[in-house]
């Protein structure tokens, strides 16, 4: 099982939100790296998802329940289908993944703009030891 990291604007789509749709279709990822990622996505795959803007924070944990496929709408896009797993509570902020010095080289950290993009294993670990009650 690989993890990833994709990010949302929760005023464009919520956790809340994802919550009540219990799946979605990861669309609308536009730049090649973050496209990369998708891509190498695959079914059984975890996906950390992640606040941006405002109190930016990882906020929940989602399945990749897909094979990755091409946009419909642009197919030189790539999209994977999501189903909602659990809520982390309380949620992760940036501020205290920054703060730990574990995760300077990763693109979390280092590519404020990347949307989508692999999970570190020490970071996957490290999350592990946060909430030890959520099967990540």
């Amino acid at each position: 099982m690989n993890y990833f990291l994709a990010k949302t604007d929760p005023e464009t789509y919520s956790l809340d939100h994802f919550e009540k749709d219990k799946k979605t279709v990861w669309d609308g990822v536009k730049n090649p790296q973050a496209l990369r990622a998708i891509r190498d996505m695959r079914p059984g795959d975890r996906v950390f998802m992640y606040h941006s803007g405002g109190d930016s924070a990882v906020v929940g944990l989602a399945q990749v329940i897909s094979e990755p496929r091409p946009d419909p709408k642009a197919p030189k896009l790539t999209v994977v289908d999501l189903e909602f797993v659990t809520r982390l509570d309380p949620p992760t902020t940036l501020h205290e993944i920054k703060a730990s010095g574990l995760f300077d080289g990763w693109a979390l950290v280092r590519q404020g703009r990347l949307s989508t993009m692999p999970a570190p294993a020490e970071f996957v670990a490290w999350m592990k030891k946060k909430y030890p009650k959520t099967k990540l």
